[in-house]
């Protein structure tokens, strides 16, 4: 197992920025906002021949049951209970705070090894900086700053020097093939990290009833019947206008890095909300990236019948555009037909990823012209002589022939239809090419 490290601390410490520092990324959003990260967020780094996993936590700051800075503590408890080494930040610039001592005496109780990391240390001597955290008794205070880089390293080469060596087997573990990358997308408060937390079965993000509760993409790698998959939690998408905060923005521009990350995106709408344009714009961006796509129409439980088919036809209505991705009407809360859309997952997966061999794309491309050809343009018909694949995620027909550029828009999406049901190709978007080939009679310079 390669060996983990949580960082803890108080809100606005600078977690997320020593983070991105060990896993030499920019994984998480960092801003000068106190409870910018909520959830526990995961990243790889390395030291020579030492690897490492780091996680990011929110804030340590339970206020109350029902209050989202508790469900935060929460998420933080759980990454300490799974740590081999617990970097507590503090800030040196508001010195010594009463509740990191509430934190130090947590964390004495957990039996884990902790290092007392005193940030925000540039140009300060280190023993100035780190004199009064002496007072919380968990060992010699190191001084970094993760914003410059300062001290970093040496802090990296202290917490991996007991860490094994990365072995052949943890080498051929990262090797493998590539797991299927599945982000949850969708609005505001439709459910999405319900949803993720019912298929990893444990409360593994944060879930409050809070518009905008999730900030951040959050990649988790789990395994159901044997095969791995990373579920990507996502931030709400809301229409551009309505996004001010600068922090919101990141995070949309998160979700649709996101979106391009993966080979499968689980579009989730509210079947209790009018299915708005808004979920075709982010369906819309699912299609330009060519990602495959399953929609998933959650708190479908309690509905009555007429809403139920209200809310069927206002689907049909605003993503009639998204014929290929089937839907799914699902309850993550209870877990209603929830445990089929892994399974529609693996088939879209599939079929994004479909090696065509040419001589059957030939075949199905003459077929498809026998039993329809396509229309005159002038007195001369486009002949398409033969086709290839020329890529997959998503998967990328290339026809050659002459006149195709006469093709009409139509008969493209005819073709797209035929191959679709020859190749099985549900679930993902197909993109069709054409390349004209060059007339041997034009006038040559």
């Amino acid at each position: 197992m390669i060996p983990t490290i949580v960082i803890v601390g108080r809100p606005n410490v600078g977690k997320s920025t020593l983070f991105n520092r060990l896993t030499r990324s920019r994984d998480a959003i960092v801003a000068d906002l106190p409870g910018l990260t909520r959830d526990r967020h995961y990243g790889r780094g390395r030291v020579g021949d030492k690897a490492y996993i780091v996680v990011d936590t929110g804030g340590f700051e339970p206020v109350g049951p029902d209050n989202i800075l508790h469900a935060m503590a929460r998420q933080t408890l759980l990454a300490v209970d799974e740590a081999d080494a617990i970097v507590f930040l503090v800030d040196c610039r508001q010195g010594l705070m009463p509740h990191d001592r509430l934190i130090a005496d947590q964390l004495r109780r957990t039996g884990r090894r902790v290092w007392l990391v005193v940030n925000k240390a540039e140009g300060m001597q280190p023993a100035t900086a780190g004199a009064e955290f002496h007072e919380l008794a968990l060992g010699d205070p190191l001084t970094v700053s993760a914003a410059h880089g300062e001290g970093i390293s040496d802090l990296a080469d202290l917490m991996t020097a007991d860490f094994p060596a990365k072995d052949d087997a943890e080498a051929d573990d990262e090797s493998e093939v590539a797991r299927p990358r599945i982000a949850i997308v969708g609005r505001p408060n439709v459910g999405k990290s319900t949803l993720v937390n019912r298929l990893l079965g444990e409360e593994r993000v944060v879930v409050f009833d809070q518009p905008g509760t999730t900030r951040d993409s959050i990649y988790i790698d789990f395994e159901r019947a044997g095969r791995r998959y990373t579920l990507i939690d996502t931030a709400g998408v809301r229409r551009r206008g309505n996004v001010e905060d600068a922090v919101e923005k990141y995070s949309v521009i998160k979700t649709l890095q996101a979106i391009e990350d993966a080979n499968v995106a689980i579009l989730v709408l509210d079947a209790r909300e009018q299915i708005t344009d808004q979920d075709a714009h982010i369906a819309g961006y699912i299609l330009e990236a060519g990602r495959a796509m399953v929609v998933a129409v959650n708190k479908w439980d309690g509905l009555t019948p007429e809403a139920r088919d209200h809310a069927k036809r206002s689907l049909a209505r605003t993503l009639n555009f998204m014929e290929f991705a089937p839907v799914y009407y699902i309850s993550a809360l209870t877990g209603t037909s929830v445990g089929e859309l892994l399974v529609a997952v693996d088939s879209a997966y599939q079929a994004a990823m479909a090696k065509m061999p040419t001589p059957k794309l030939t075949r199905a491309l003459i077929t498809a012209v026998e039993r329809q050809q396509p229309p005159r343009a002038g007195p001369f018909r486009p002949k398409l002589r033969y086709a290839h694949q020329g890529g997959s995620n998503p998967p990328r027909i290339v026809i050659h022939g002459t006149g195709l550029n006469h093709i009409s828009a139509d008969y493209r999406r005819y073709l797209e239809r035929f191959f679709r049901e020859t190749f099985k190709l549900q679930g993902t978007p197909l993109k069709i090419e054409f390349r004209q080939g060059r007339n041997p009679y034009d006038p040559r310079r």
